[in-house]
């Protein structure tokens, strides 16, 4: 039986959906212009007002806004309402130091808590399960928005946090928990760890996964069933929309419906800007068109994927989006943690490196790996093995300050990299997702 948290919504007709969405739309402009200079300023160079938003059909008039407008409006440039209605800020890793943050009002809060009791139900949570959360907590947003979701659904929630597996599974174990919420690469972990412990599926007492904030196959969604005796769900989120829950996957498992009561999706080409018809891929830019504390109008992802519309048989109505095929930027997302190949070459040239390096990731146990090869140069080489560890243990060190994940670094002879024509080949992503 499917479950839903507000069927009207979620399953509205399309008149419905387009109603809200042109309502919500047209009061949100005109928030933005009044409370965001930031944003006026954009429109008023474009030439729009908002007197020129009438519904959805005028959305592709406004500006975009992208990870640099957010770095340099930062920290109160974009912000919609008086800093004491706002409640809480979550933020991103951001690239070179300077993070992301976002601002959310109370109302803010209640709304993306919705969402992600949405995705709950959508895995066939009800009030009668128990919810292990194990995404991180803090400034991240996974947490705190399944966490919100789940007290929403009325689950008995347990905030874990991350980390410490024995412990997880202790309390997966001994208080029975039936739905489990993290990375896909921690599940799978957890999964790998619990069958090396001799549990078979039958003994362990999930039902469902919801899982998110990293790439992940369909091999590897498969393998996580398998051991776990479950069904992996997967789910999508920006800290710039708010965080997990923006979209969701139902019992169909292929692709995840768009809250679009909340959000309206475009697919733009990432060299044109154009919008694109339905069906095509391109990149995903998104309106969140009732959220105050930090509104964000046609935000460019930089996710590469499609959307569709075709019938589904959860019953809900929402359009859906495939899974991210990729990136239209030079992001990687390694162990659940945005990593840019400009953070590295700032740690490096801070080291007294020339910027000529090689990143590898690969996906071993279902754990991503992360290595680093850099050059030393001429005036820096040796062959003193002590002397080479030190400076490796330093960028080790380096990295871990600008990244928050721990990278295998390996000094090697000057000129040793293979120089490329055009664009140096910086990353070698061996995973197949």
């Amino acid at each position: 039986m499917e479950h839903y948290f507000q069927k009207d919504i979620e399953c509205a007709s399309r008149e419905e959906i387009v109603r809200i969405q042109n309502e919500k739309l047209v009061e949100q402009v005109k928030h933005v212009w009044d409370h965001v200079p930031y944003y006026r300023k954009k429109m008023e160079e474009k030439g729009v007002t908002p007197e020129d938003i009438r519904s959805i059909d005028d959305l592709h008039k406004l500006p975009f806004l992208s990870k640099t407008d957010l770095r340099d409006a930062y920290p109160y440039g974009l912000m919609g309402v008086p800093k004491d209605e706002c409640v809480r800020i979550h933020s991103t890793s951001g690239t070179t130091g300077k993070r992301v943050v976002a601002f959310y009002t109370q109302g803010d809060v209640d709304l993306w808590e919705d969402c992600c009791a949405r995705a709950i139900m959508a895995a066939g949570g009800t009030k009668e399960d128990v919810v292990q959360v194990s995404y991180g907590y803090g400034l991240f947003t996974g947490g705190m928005g399944i966490h919100g979701g789940s007290h929403k659904v009325g689950c008995l929630t347990l905030p874990m946090s991350s980390g410490n597996t024995e412990r997880q599974i202790m309390f997966l174990q001994d208080l029975g928990a039936t739905i489990l919420c993290c990375t896909p690469s921690y599940a799978a972990y957890l999964g790998e760890t619990m069958k090396e412990m001799g549990l078979s599926p039958e003994e362990i007492p999930l039902k469902a996964g919801i899982f998110g904030a990293e790439a992940w196959s369909e091999e590897m969604r498969r393998d996580i069933e398998k051991t776990l005796g479950i069904k992996a769900y997967d789910i999508y989120g920006l800290t710039e929309l708010s965080g997990p829950g923006v979209a969701f996957e139902c019992s169909a498992q292929n692709g995840m419906h768009i809250n679009e009561d909340h959000f309206i999706a475009e697919i733009i080409d990432p060299d044109t800007l154009e919008v694109l018809p339905e069906g095509s891929q391109g990149e995903l830019v998104f309106t969140a068109i009732d959220k105050k504390g930090f509104p964000m109008l046609r935000y460019r992802t930089k996710d590469i994927c499609k959307l569709t519309r075709e019938k589904c048989s959860c019953g809900r109505t929402h359009v859906k989006m495939c899974k991210p095929m990729g990136r239209s930027d030079d992001m990687l997302i390694i162990r659940g943690v945005n990593v840019f190949p400009s953070q590295i070459e700032t740690v490096l040239l801070n080291h007294g490196y020339q910027a000529n390096y090689q990143i590898i990731v690969d996906r071993v146990n279902n754990t991503d790996t992360f290595d680093v090869h850099v050059e030393m140069t001429p005036e820096m080489f040796t062959d003193n093995v002590s002397e080479i560890r030190k400076r490796q243990a330093d960028l080790v060190e380096g990295l871990k300050n600008m990244l928050g994940i721990k990278a295998k670094v390996t000094l090697v002879a000057p000129k040793s990299i293979t120089r490329s024509e055009g664009k140096a080949v910086r990353v070698i992503d061996n995973r197949k997702i």
